[in-house]
């Protein structure tokens, strides 16, 4: 096989796998894990060498290495987790994994193709298992195309890109060694992933609305919690709410809805800025949809489109709803079509930027496993034929799109959990089965009565280590009761002996009151005295003025009489 041949797209599977495996060192020349480790971090060297024992060997059926054998023994471990992945699926994801870590592995590729030396029989009975579009056979593979037109490879369709910190296993869910500040358990959180973030808000945990926000760094796989704050402009506190919608908008997430203790009359939309941690309300126009939860909310360009949910009285609904963010106005939409029937908590996604997908939700009574397709160019409803292994029916559970591929994981059918991921490719409408996990797993969002009892002892433990608060709280009250009471017998004594010296200085005030009464009315009597007084004394004075008057005129009148020639009679009558 000629270098250019290795180079080409047209080279397909097994000689790519063989051509990646002989780069990457297993052609026998050199030892393969010298050769991986000299190539790649101690992560990726490992999955390239268990995807290469799987693809070659098959399964993993050696015995256990000794621990200690510490080497060995991780290489087992990796191999081994791959659990039953076909050989298929092993080759396609080995080079894939190389097209991360070397996307120019072609260029330096050998001239020719050596299959590489294995030290143990392969696998020749691995089949490449086809997937049926419109009554055609095809293998699951499919190329993807660089900027410039060219392809570079193929990528298996239910492969999703690995990148996160020590996430290295491929097909199963694993519990990732996270640390920090744990959020409490809860469910119909809202959840948005901005820039290797995730950001969780609010839910619901044993009946009561949370309002917190955490953040999860996906490369460091730490917790923290965020403390907001007020914004400036139409500021708000959080409000516990479940049941609601997180959209990442540029450097913002809006929470739209949402289930609260007081529910207002039509949706809410609110901002947190992820620069200054402020909360503030998002001012619309037009006439908003009622309020409600569990609705789903897809951000088209720069259009949310809201669709279904539950209001506060437990109404389903099913309308249709879109808020333009550079106008901020609402407008109900009248589509086309039969629309999906009234439902809440289901999934919904938009594919190439045109088709809503709805598929699931439930009632009051039952659960969906229906998809619906809206042409949002139209405006029209369809119901389309689904291929493949349809999902059970199923409400509460997530989805995330990775190319054209929408992987749907969790969620329940108020009897069980699901345990199965499924995957529905968007652009043939085929369903199929990624992986399951136990039915113990809490990615089933219903719980099995072991999961309920570990739920209930770790709610036990909660509400202990509550009440023990609550104990020591009311015992430092009843100290302080027992202070304050103390307290108030004192003052209760000193009331009463207050009492006493005023019922003494009332009785003192009253005798005071009598004597001021008699000394008024011996006033009183003292003036009236003083009057007849002062008249006698005037009437003495007016007696005496008459007397010395009197007097007068006689001393007076003889002389004063002959020398006017008077009568001696006429002065004798006058005196």
């Amino acid at each position: 096989m000629t270098m250019a041949m290795a180079r080409g797209s047209s080279l397909q599977y097994p000689e790519r796998f063989y051509a990646a495996a002989s780069y990457v060192g297993f052609d026998g020349s050199t030892s393969p894990t010298k050769a991986l480790t000299s190539k790649f971090p101690k992560s990726s060297a490992l999955l390239l060498y268990s995807l290469y024992q799987q693809a070659s060997v098959g399964p993993c059926n050696i015995p256990e290495p000794s621990a200690w054998k510490i080497v060995e023994h991780s290489k087992w471990a990796s191999w081994n987790q791959l659990g039953n992945m076909s050989s298929t699926e092993a080759m396609r994801l080995f080079v894939k994994i190389l097209e991360e870590e070397d996307p120019g592995w072609y260029s330096r590729a050998s001239y020719s193709v050596v299959e590489p030396v294995i030290d143990v029989q392969m696998n020749h009975n691995s089949k490449v298992e086809p997937v049926i579009e419109n009554g055609n056979a095809y293998p699951e593979t499919k190329t993807i195309s660089t900027e410039n037109g060219s392809q570079i490879g193929t990528q298996d369709k239910d492969v999703v890109v690995e990148g996160f910190g020590s996430v290295g296993v491929y097909d199963q869910w694993i519990a990732p060694p996270v640390s920090g500040q744990r959020p409490k358990a809860r469910y119909e959180h809202g959840a948005a992933v901005v820039r290797d973030k995730l950001y969780i808000y609010g839910g619901n945990h044993n009946g009561r609305y949370l309002n917190d926000l955490h953040v999860l760094d996906l490369r460091s796989w730490t917790w923290s919690k965020i403390e907001a704050k007020a914004g400036v402009e139409s500021p708000i506190t959080s409000t516990p709410c479940a049941g609601h919608s997180l959209i990442p908008w540029g450097n913002k997430l809006l929470s739209i809805a949402g289930h609260t203790k007081d529910p207002s009359e039509s949706i809410q939309v609110k901002v947190f800025d992820l620069q200054t941690a402020t909360w503030s309300t998002l001012k619309t126009f037009g006439k908003a949809p009622v309020s409600r939860g569990g609705q789903s909310v897809n951000l088209v360009g720069t259009s949310l489109v809201i669709f279904g949910g539950q209001d506060a009285k437990r109404t389903l609904l099913n309308d249709l709803h879109i808020l333009d963010l550079e106008t901020m106005t609402w407008d109900e939409i009248d589509a086309l079509g039969v629309p999906p029937s009234p439902r809440s908590d289901h999934t919904a996604v938009v594919h190439v930027e045109r088709y809503l997908l709805i598929f699931g939700g439930g009632s009051h009574a039952t659960c969906y496993n229906d998809l619906h397709v809206l042409d949002l160019q139209t405006m029209e409803w369809s119901r389309p034929t689904q291929l493949g292994e349809i999902p059970t029916p199923r409400a509460g559970h997530a989805g995330v799109t990775v190319g054209e591929n929408w992987f749907i994981v969790g969620g329940g059918d108020n009897k069980s959990g699901v345990s199965e991921t499924v995957v529905l490719n968007m652009s043939t409408l085929a369903w199929s089965v990624v992986t399951s996990v136990q039915g113990r797993i809490p990615i089933a969002s219903e719980k099995s009565k072991g999961d309920l009892i570990s739920v209930l002892k770790a709610e036990k433990e909660e509400l202990e280590s509550s009440l023990s608060k609550e104990k020591l709280r009311t015992l430092q009250l009843k100290q302080e009761l027992a202070e304050a009471e103390s307290h108030n017998s004192d003052l209760y004594k000193e009331l009463q002996s207050v009492r006493g010296q005023l019922a003494s200085e009332q009785s003192r005030c009253f005798k005071l009151e009598v004597e001021v009464a008699e000394l008024g009315q011996k006033l009183q009597t003292f003036g009236t005295l003083q009057k007849e007084l002062e008249l006698l004394q005037r009437q003495k004075a007016a007696s005496e003025q008459a007397v010395l008057n009197a007097k007068h005129r006689q001393s007076s009148g003889g002389v004063w009489g002959w020398l006017a020639g008077a009568p001696t009679s006429q002065i004798g009558d006058d005196a």
